[in-house]
């Protein structure tokens, strides 16, 4: 459900707020009104509106407009980027250069024209939402990866019956708001079918702001998922938007979930239950209207077993749980997956893209893929390259048994990146998909660990 618009009214006129509480209740608006300046101010810092309808004069100096002046420039020092429009009984154009100059959007003449008012508000509204939109996709083309997801489904590639259903449930689920839980294996495609509930559900026209929560330092935690303030801490240097204001009326994915350590996950279970959260050195509260889906490759039940995940944050992401299946549960999907990722190569690479043969279709299909459609597409990448001729064998793919290929790293046509991807793979599965203790058997961070697996492929 959609926040209404919050529009502070400061003016010392009972009768002028009760008129135009009024008039804006109509339009759908939220009302707050204050009577003087030093009380804007004390509610400007505890909470959040959308635009400022401010009085030039109040009780101290009832025309020159100094008052008012003196308050636009306050408000303009906290930096909240809030649409100020001022109004006085006494009409200047002096009052209303001061004022712009001042950092007022717009000003209105009392008694006001009804039209004209509503017009105003709708209008700076519509400015300031087109600004921060603007703030949130600069943010995400910094922090987000640009890999291209499907916005229908005619861009996903799913022949089995497995898939169909998923999709199904999926398409029905995409209408409402409720929480969702992927669950399966690493490489199975979870974020792709993330965004792809976003983009046919209601909010596709607001951001899809993905996150990878293994990658997240537990020190920033709060500065990434909530932002900061200028001055909150040594380094912030300049206030910073946090993932949840990122994807307001719009969807979070939270992926690899299982990832967040103890203390963040009650940080995070307050915001998903209250609706509300508050960026890192501020005491306003924001409204978090978000719809979260979550994805894990981890037991979260044995987790919870092993208290390394609360179970009351589990059920608030759970609203459903629905499992992606792995590449070899939905065999009849892998010849079209391999020529779409043959085809992409070429393309990418500006090579002639060669064919597949029909013993090498049937390999693919006898094959057990231990790492799911991110080791299809990195065959296809590498057999793109090797192959010298225009047909595409079984023994062009250097598949020697079911799994060898997964396990084996010296196979002398492995790139560097995929030799770094089975290594992780083999050593992630022999300490049970535990990424924290798999990043300390190596030596690295629990954040370091996931920037590695990331940079190889999604899940």
């Amino acid at each position: 459900m959609l926040v209404n618009k919050k529009i502070l009214i400061a003016d010392d006129d009972i009768n002028i707020i009760a008129s135009l509480k009024y008039i804006l209740a109509e339009e759908g608006f939220d009302i707050l009104a204050m009577t003087t300046p030093q009380a804007v101010l004390e509610n400007l810092q505890q909470q959040s509106v959308d635009l400022i309808l401010l009085d030039m004069n109040f009780q101290q100096d009832t025309t020159s407009g100094a008052e008012g002046l003196q308050l636009v420039e306050s408000i303009e020092q906290l930096e909240l980027n809030i649409p100020i429009i001022v109004m006085t009984g006494w009409a200047t154009v002096d009052i209303a250069v001061d004022a712009m100059r001042a950092g007022a959007k717009d000003f209105i003449q009392k008694p006001w024209n009804n039209e004209r008012i509503i017009s105003a508000i709708n209008t700076q509204l519509t400015l300031a939402s087109t600004h921060k939109k603007a703030q949130r996709l600069t943010i995400q083309n910094q922090l987000l990866t640009s890999q291209a997801h499907p916005t229908d489904r005619e861009g996903i590639i799913a022949k089995s019956p497995m898939m169909h259903q998923l999709l199904s449930t999926l398409d029905d689920l995409a209408q409402s708001d409720m929480s969702i839980l992927l669950t399966g294996d690493n490489g199975t495609g979870k974020s792709m079918l993330a965004a792809y509930v976003h983009k046919v559900s209601q909010r596709a026209q607001h951001s899809f702001v993905p996150v990878n929560m293994g990658a997240i330092p537990e020190s920033l935690f709060e500065s990434e998922m909530f932002g900061h303030v200028k001055g909150a801490f040594t380094d912030a240097k300049e206030n910073r938007i946090g993932r949840f204001e990122m994807a307001e009326q719009g969807t979070l994915f939270l992926d690899e979930l299982a990832n967040i350590p103890m203390a963040q996950q009650a940080k995070l279970l307050r915001v998903l239950e209250e609706n509300k959260f508050e960026a890192v050195g501020s005491s306003k509260s924001l409204n978090a209207d978000v719809r979260v889906i979550s994805a894990t490759n981890s037991n979260l039940q044995q987790n919870i077993l092993e208290n390394s995940f609360r179970q009351d944050l589990y059920y608030r992401l759970n609203t459903i749980e629905l499992r992606v299946p792995s590449l070899n549960e939905r065999i009849e999907d892998i010849p079209a997956l391999a020529e779409h990722f043959l085809h992409s190569f070429s393309n990418k690479y500006h090579r002639q893209c060669p064919s597949l043969s029909k013993g090498a279709l049937t390999k693919l299909q006898g094959y057990s893929w231990p790492g799911n459609i991110r080791e299809l597409s990195h065959m296809m990448e590498r057999v793109l390259f090797t192959s010298r001729t225009d047909v595409i064998d079984a023994g062009d793919l250097q598949i020697s048994g079911a799994s060898n290929s997964a396990e084996s790293l010296d196979d002398p046509n492995l790139t560097m990146a995929e030799i770094e991807q089975k290594a992780l793979d083999k050593r992630l599965k022999l300490h049970s998909g535990n990424a924290t203790e798999t990043a300390k058997s190596l030596g690295l961070s629990r954040s370091g660990f996931y920037r590695r697996m990331s940079k190889n492929g999604d899940d």
